[in-house]
């Protein structure tokens, strides 16, 4: 058993606030009878309550978003709860409740790809704890070894008398029973709830409107609030008038010294009074930046003397010097946003004892340690309530504005509960942007065309040196390099190069980056993917027969890439008119790669088909990765065609989704999914497809064309043939 540290105020507040993906915390083995104990519905342990009638309540500290993260660990739990999966329900406990109980579940940071891989063990030991404790009590009453008992589906059968009896029945017992020194897990290979395409847990609520997000949040005597921050990053307010005779307002408010907030009776009306609300602003420091300002620093930084080492072997300066022939080229990627369907929003109470918030979020504890922070009570005092998000991508999860936003109202109107809900011109101007970067890549080929050397210089933001300073190493940021290690169980480079330099110079422009869906795996993926066709056609060689020849020893990497040329035919001729492209990359510890299909017409382009093939090592549920999988073409390929930010006088100029376009539903492509786990450790499934989205679709668009598209989104781009 792990020993959870002491927490105080203070360090919960830093740690939450400043942790990547959560904090990193030891976990116990939860305890029967804690806070959350009902004597009508008895916890068995802090992951399993019994309801008399059978029902299966499975608790869930991970945030679900649309990815499927809450089904999973449920899945993971009834296996080795050996409980009814028809009887399953789920319930989210609270970040206070976890303090409470010395962080019996662990993190609540929902991000990486790392929801059901980072808790799997210590769920699934939560499953079998509850499973034997129930076992024990049937056992006590019958006065029987408990060695000679088996349970399944909910019924727990004594072999050599036949006696039965349920979960239901036993429950109350079962609370009191000792804690098991030991549990045994299943070996996957003897799953029958888990690793099934069993059906989502949330979709029937979603399909009836039953489902509650943070925008539907109703509490007795709710105001509502709309906001406006600067919309130049770093500027701030220096006077407002506050709006007199309009309909339902009740209070105009300052929030920090960079917003102005209305408090209405309904959302509607504060929207309206805060459009006709005098706001001065003081632009600050930053009214001179735009996108050619960046662009012009980032250019700089690709020539710089000065670099942070990513991955290195052998000399690349020197063989590049001496090859038989070397290509150069320079890729650039944009600012995104992660532009969620549901924007930031969050409901909050506040009294002089306490603090009480209800919002969506990637990061209860993060939630929690904002309103604390915000509201000037101690933790124990305040609580979060996590409602399903309507799409997170990173966006809700190490970025708690809303959170402190809301908290700052509340506290100016105590006793009220305050709805908060950016606009979609809020949202869009005041995110945390996928951060922008270009790549000048070196290859050196000998004559007879076999790459010998590669310089890969990335110039660009470090989200770390934003967002979690502390995680820096040594001023280098180690996030830069997904994708691209010289191995590990992350983000492994698939290719063995014997002169290899990867290196990074830091350009951080003062726009905010932020951890945004595949984060730097996506633009990694595309540098190295779309160089490596480039050096294969300069070496007059077919993509995947050069790349086979750099991946002998990386058989995972391989063995995906051969998935998808396979299953598309790499080595038949495509139907007429139509071209391929292939890419490969490792992310969040799966081994993925694509194979696309397009047609060029008079510059228009068709995505017609894309093969993926994922190895996440284990599989939970397959439905729910070909979902993900699926859905992650959607993200990608949007951020492919016309994901741009850009920047003119220190603001975002896209401000809606009219100039922040998505994939339609006809543009998008058929998806075959292909699920190749090998066993042996535990990957990520909704991220890592992501990255090869992009690039294999612009090395078809080469064959289709004979164009290098190099700086996305391809909107910006004139794609008839040359």
């Amino acid at each position: 058993m792990l020993t959870v540290p002491t927490v105080t105020r203070r360090n919960f507040i830093v740690g939450s606030a400043a942790a990547l993906g959560g904090l990193s915390l030891g976990f116990s083995v939860p305890f029967p009878g804690g806070a959350q104990a009902d004597a009508i519905a008895p916890e068995i342990n802090a992951w399993v309550v019994v309801r008399p009638d059978e029902t299966v309540v499975i608790r869930i500290a991970r945030s679900e978003m649309g990815q499927g993260t809450l089904t999973g660990l449920a899945q993971l739990v009834a296996e080795e709860l050996e409980c009814d999966w028809s009887k399953v329900t789920t319930e989210y406990p609270t970040p206070g409740d976890n303090i409470a109980r010395n962080r019996v579940w662990g993190s609540f940071s929902t991000g990486g790809s790392r929801g059901i891989r980072e808790s799997q063990d210590y769920v699934r030991r939560g499953g079998a704890t509850a499973r034997e404790m129930l076992i024990a009590a049937a056992a006590d009453e019958w006065q029987v070894p408990a060695s000679e008992c088996m349970v399944a589906r909910g019924v727990i059968t004594h072999g050599p008398s036949g006696r039965s009896t349920t979960f239901g029945k036993v429950a109350t017992a079962a609370a009191g029973m000792t804690l098991p020194a030991e549990v045994t897990l299943k070996d996957p290979s003897t799953w029958t709830i888990a690793g099934k395409p069993l059906p989502r847990l949330d979709t029937a609520e979603k399909l009836t409107g039953k489902q509650i997000y943070g925008v539907d949040m109703v509490r007795p005597n709710m105001l509502n609030a709309a906001i406006r921050a600067c919309p130049v990053f770093g500027g701030r307010v220096t006077g407002f008038d506050a709006v007199s005779g309009m309909p339902g307002v009740r209070k105009v408010v300052q929030v920090d010294d960079t917003a102005v907030a209305v408090v209405a009776d309904t959302w509607w009306q504060a929207k309206t009074a805060l459009d006709n609300l005098p706001i001065e602003w003081d632009d600050g420091p930053n009214s001179g930046v735009t996108s050619e300002t960046i662009a012009a620093m980032l250019a700089e930084g690709l020539e710089a003397e000065e670099a942070f080492l990513g991955n290195e072997a052998g000399d690349a300066r020197a063989a590049l010097a001496g090859a038989a022939q070397t290509v150069t080229a320079v890729y650039s990627f944009p600012f995104q946003n992660h532009a969620t369907m549901e924007p930031m929003n969050a409901t909050a109470v506040y009294t002089d004892d306490r603090c009480e918030v209800w919002c969506p979020t990637q990061n209860g504890e993060a939630s929690l340690a904002a309103a604390a922070e915000a509201s000037g009570l101690p933790v124990e005092r305040c609580e979060i309530y996590k409602l399903h998000l309507g799409g997170g991508f990173g966006r809700r999860g190490n970025f708690q504005d809303y959170v402190r936003q809301v908290v700052s109202i509340a506290r100016q109107m105590p006793g009220t509960p305050i709805k908060l809900i950016w606009s979609r011109e809020e949202d869009m101007l005041h995110g945390a942007y996928h951060p922008i970067t270009q790549c000048k890549l070196t290859g050196g080929l000998d004559p007879d065309g076999n790459l010998t050397a590669l310089h890969m210089r990335i110039s660009g933001q470090s989200i770390l040196a934003a967002v979690r300073p502390q995680a820096m190493q040594g001023g280098r940021d180690p996030v830069v390099f997904q994708g691209l290690h010289a191995g590990g169980d992350e983000y492994a480079l698939g290719y063995s190069i014997d002169n290899l330099l990867i290196d990074h110079a830091m350009r951080n422009p003062p726009i905010p980056p932020g951890f945004w869906r595949g984060v730097n795996l996506n633009q990694n993926a595309i540098y190295m993917e779309c160089f490596m066709d480039e050096l294969a056609h300069a070496a007059g060689q077919d993509p995947l027969a050069f790349r086979r020849k750099l991946m002998a020893n990386h058989p995972k990497h391989l063995a995906v890439l051969e998935a998808v040329a396979e299953r598309i035919g790499w080595d038949s001729a495509p139907p007429e008119g139509v071209h391929r492209g292939l890419a490969q990359i490792m992310g969040f510890g799966s081994y993925v790669a694509a194979a696309a299909e397009v047609s060029v017409t008079d510059g228009q382009l068709r995505v017609h088909r894309i093969v993926a093939a994922t190895d996440p090592g284990h599989v939970v549920n397959p439905a729910q990765v070909e979902r993900q999988v699926e859905g992650s073409f959607v993200y990608g390929l949007s951020a492919c065609l016309y994901g741009e930010c850009t920047v003119n006088g220190g603001r975002m100029e896209q401000e809606n989704f009219d100039t922040y376009n998505v994939l339609r539903m006809a543009e998008m492509p058929a998806v075959e999914t292909i699920i190749m786990p090998s066993g042996g450790f535990w990957g990520g499934v909704g991220e890592p497809t992501i990255a090869v989205a992009a690039p294999a679709v612009l090395n078809a668009i080469f064959a289709a064309t004979g164009k290098r598209v190099r700086r996305l989104p391809l909107m910006n781009h004139d794609l008839r043939a040359v």
